[in-house]
């Protein structure tokens, strides 16, 4: 089974995601590492919160 980038939603090991990796410390991901899907994204004062529509919702507490 892939995995996915939950920053660009390129395969996981595509290329080297350093740049993802960084960017993502001070982002919510954007793409489901199982499904490759564009999720939903809500970003608070106090957090973030990612929902794919096949596998859930993430969260960033």
């Amino acid at each position: 089974m892939d995995t996915y980038c939950d920053r660009c939603g390129e395969p996981a090991a595509a290329t080297d995601h350093q740049a993802c990796r960084a960017a993502r410390r001070m982002e919510p991901p954007r793409y489901c590492t199982r499904c490759r899907r564009r999720m939903v994204v809500q970003v608070s004062p106090l957090g973030w919160t990612a929902r794919c529509v096949e596998h859930g919702v993430l969260t960033s507490a």
